[in-house]
Formats: structure tokens, sequence, C-alpha cells
């Protein structure tokens, strides 16, 4: 029973990155070009005070400050840093970078969470690389270096924010609906005076723009943050990061079919080694450790 509830759990978990990885997609084709500051800041505040009101409960003593440190590398930065990533490189190479958050929050883990790590989280983290590999990258790909540096920025904060949440947990006071809501209305808040000064509104929106906003808030956001926040909870922090991954086959997915992005056979089989991979992650009694 504990194995098929874990197993629910990292399902439901399994969406927040498969819904992350149309904001390729969305930024790409839907939004207004050169504004990641402003969509950033449209993505996370309203959302978070939408869950604000519902909530309207007040972190306690240290939490104001911990909560300001999960709101900056949760939201804040790595919104900015995604979204430069995304004005900058195709979205496959740009979830190419960001998926080596695994490597990153193995390492973390270690060090602040004491984690003991297993041969198989190596060799999850190794097939999980190849696999993207092989699904994103291709002859004609090229690299910007300013979208390779604001992706690996923000995979280092995405990482950090994972496992810093794991080790301080949530405070008591705190509903997850909460707990959310504060990460992403004081992440919006940071970003929304810098966004307002070197970019602006833009002139004019179209109903296309506004409804690109409207899903990055409600779906993007609202609901991936709440399911990733509780499998943060409920699963080990290992195994949360390799969910990553599925962002990547997201993205891929949608360019294919919206795109008319082609999908080669080396490309199949970074699918199957991304599953692979995340299948490898699922903690087990068995796991051999190496430390």
């Amino acid at each position: 029973m504990p194995k098929i509830r874990s197993i629910q759990n990292m399902l439901l978990t399994a969406l927040a990155p498969i819904v992350w990885g149309s904001t390729y997609i969305i930024t790409t084709e839907v939004l207004p070009p050169n504004t990641p500051l402003l969509t950033s800041t449209i993505r996370a505040l309203p959302a978070g005070i939408l869950l604000l009101l519902i909530c309207r409960t007040l972190p306690k003593g240290i939490w104001w400050l911990r909560i300001m440190i999960l709101s900056a590398l949760n939201i804040g930065a790595f919104f900015y840093f995604l979204f430069v990533a995304a004005e900058y490189l195709p979205g496959g190479t740009a979830s190419l970078i960001v998926a080596c958050q695994p490597i990153m929050v193995i390492l973390l883990s270690t060090c602040i969470l004491k984690t003991s790590l297993t041969i198989k989280h190596i060799i999850s983290a190794a097939l999980g690389v190849i696999g993207i590999s092989l699904l994103v990258l291709n002859s004609t790909t090229s690299l910007n270096w300013q979208g390779v540096i604001a992706g690996f920025a923000g995979c280092s904060c995405m990482a950090l924010g994972v496992v810093l949440t794991k080790y301080w947990n949530r405070s008591t006071n705190l509903s997850l609906l909460s707990f959310t809501g504060w990460q992403l209305t004081l992440g919006g808040l940071m970003l929304l005076p810098v966004a307002m000064s070197i970019e602006g509104l833009p002139q004019h929106l179209t109903v296309t723009n506004m409804l690109g906003y409207s899903y990055l808030c409600m779906v993007g956001t609202v609901f991936s943050y709440i399911i990733w926040f509780r499998g943060i909870e409920k699963l080990p922090v290992v195994t949360i990061s390799f969910l990553g991954f599925l962002s990547s086959l997201s993205a891929c997915i949608l360019g294919y079919l919206f795109l008319k992005q082609t999908f080669s056979l080396p490309q199949m089989l970074g699918v199957c080694t991304i599953i692979i991979a995340v299948w490898l992650s699922i903690p087990r009694e068995s796991d051999k450790k190496i430390r």
C-alpha cells in the first residue's frame, strides 16, 4: 500500500514538469517577444495574490526569512532565467541545460540533507542527460552564450530551492496553498520593479497574448506549483528532481504536435531512455548505497 501511494504521488507530481514543458512553446509562439521579466512577473504575482486571498495566513518568525529565500530561488530568479533561456535558445536546448538539475540536487542533498547516494541515482542521472541529449540535440542547433548561462543559473536556483524546501519543510501554521502563495507573491514582487524599469509594459496586447499569460498564471503556476510543493513533501528530493526530465519530453512532444518538428529514431531512443531514468529514480528498499 505505501508503494502504491508513492507511485500515485509521483504520477501527480509529474504533471507539474509536464505542464512546465509547455512554457517554451508558449513563450516563443504566443507571448510578446523580449519580455522575460514582465512575463515572469505576470506569471507569478497574480497567482500568488489569488492564493493569499483564499488562505490569509502569515508566516511567523524565522519563516519570513526562509520564505524570502525560497521565493527568490524557486520563483523570482528561476522564472527570470527560465524565460531568458527560452528567448535565446531553442526550447529543447534550454530544457537540456535545465536537465542538469538532478545532478546538482544529488550533490546538494548529500551536503545539506545528508542523503546517502545510491549507484542507481548516478545511473539515472547519466541516463536522463543522455536521453535528453538524444531528444533535443541536432546538427542545426545554435547555442547563444547568454541563453546557456541563464539556463545553468536557473537550473542552480531550482536545485537549491528544491533541497532547501525539503530541508526546512513547511511551517506548521502555513497550509500548502498559503506556502505556495507566499512564494509566488514575494517572488513576483521581487521581479516587478525590475520588469517595469527595464522592459515596461507592452504597447499592445492581443487576445492571444492575454490567453497565453492566463495559461501560464493559472495552469503553469497555480496548479503546477501546488502539486510540485506537495510532491516535495511526499517524495524523496532526488526522485523529485528526476521528474524534471519530463519537462524536456513534454516540450519536444508539443513541438512535434504544433510546430511540425520531427521525431527521428535517436529521439525516440531518447524518449525511452528518459522514461527508464525516471523509473529508476523510484526509491526501493534494495537500493545499494555508495556512502
